[in-house]
């Protein structure tokens, strides 16, 4: 009963935070609805300066097919390579093409290594189908199959991940900042005179941010379908599953934060590193197997890398409770760990 009580005292106070209620449902729709677009790997508008100083009938049509292509933005002809390295310079143009005794440059400003190593290959594909049409013949007779995101549309890859980061900032920065408000306000120290045991404290200050991370989770799920008409093509139920681990681990890693931390503004700092740090070595935009040794080694105790990897097998491929098995139990033994030291950490006579 002891632990009822404390559960309606925490939504008591989120319902009468005249902010709270409103980030948590408007930051979802928020990011569902905009990050999808924005959050996309794939090059498009490469500016490109052409320099034909052959000026022949088919370096005028390996021109035109440069305009006609939906990856770049012709950028003009230049007279001499210095000119066009002019554009370069200031940001102008992205990539020159040299064309010069039938001999095909291709100079790339790689600041943005992406940009410049992607743009590079789809002009690259361009000018050998243009100057060579066996090779483009072959090309023709190779098929390629794409399994699972056959569109290869990226939202497919990324709203999966953008669930997992909802789950991060809700269910880890807000239990951490609830304690620390507590504390600032000395209303903590009502609690800490009472016989209330630390395993139901700190289960009535997760439970609510567990509830408002599965209803955050479904209204992603319902966003996903309604805009984008992309579905989970494994069992939800180990969506929501993945979810609550996942939400396990890092509710209690902001209560542990909290449990050592005097003010919100040491809490925040300190969540917000950990929480980049999680990210970044996830996987999550990057594949993880593209990292250096010595990094890739972080993911065997990074959670956010087994939830993206299991919730991406579910979401995109459709897998069973057996594809991702491995990483559910080292979700658990994470979060299980994770929970016992906030429990642990929570000084209540402090």
């Amino acid at each position: 009963m002891t632990l009822k009580y404390l559960i309606q005292k925490e939504f008591l106070q989120i319902r009468r935070n005249s902010f709270m209620p409103k980030i948590i449902f408007i930051f979802p729709i928020m990011v569902m609805c905009v990050m999808p677009w924005v959050m996309n790997q794939e090059v498009k508008n490469i500016r490109v300066d052409v320099v034909d100083l052959d000026r022949t009938t088919s370096s005028q049509q390996l021109v035109h097919q440069i305009e006609a292509s939906n990856y770049f933005i012709f950028n003009g002809q230049k007279a001499t390579y210095q000119e066009a390295m002019k554009d370069i310079e200031t940001s102008m143009a992205d990539i020159i093409l040299e064309i010069r005794d039938g001999k095909y440059l291709i100079a790339a400003n790689a600041v943005n290594g992406t940009k410049g190593s992607i743009g590079s290959a789809y002009l690259t594909q361009i000018v050998t189908t243009s100057v060579a049409p066996t090779t483009a013949a072959i090309q023709a007779k190779v098929s390629t199959l794409f399994l699972y995101n056959k569109g290869q549309n990226y939202k497919v890859f990324m709203i999966p991940a953008l669930m997992g980061i909802l789950m991060m900032m809700l269910c880890g920065f807000l239990p951490a900042l609830n304690i620390v408000g507590e504390k600032e306000k000395g209303t903590i120290e009502q609690i800490n005179v009472t016989p209330v045991s630390k395993g139901a404290f700190i289960l009535a200050k997760l439970i609510p941010y567990w509830i408002i991370g599965l209803l955050v989770l479904t209204l992603c799920l319902l966003l996903s379908w309604l805009v984008y008409g992309i579905t989970c093509q494994g069992p939800l139920l180990l969506v929501y599953l993945l979810a609550i681990l996942l939400a396990l681990f890092f509710s209690s890693f902001g209560l542990v934060v909290s449990n050592y931390s005097d003010t919100m503004q040491q809490a925040m700092l300190v969540m917000w590193f950990f929480v980049v740090c999680l990210l970044l070595l996830s996987g999550l935009f990057t594949p993880a197997r593209s990292m250096p040794d010595w990094a890739y080694l972080t993911t065997y105790v990074n959670p956010m890398h087994y939830f993206v990897d299991a919730i991406r097998t579910v979401f995109v491929r459709g897998g069973n409770f057996q594809t991702i098995a491995h990483q559910v139990l080292a979700l658990l033994t994470i979060s299980a760990v994770m929970g016992v030291w906030a429990v642990q950490s929570y000084k209540k006579n402090s």
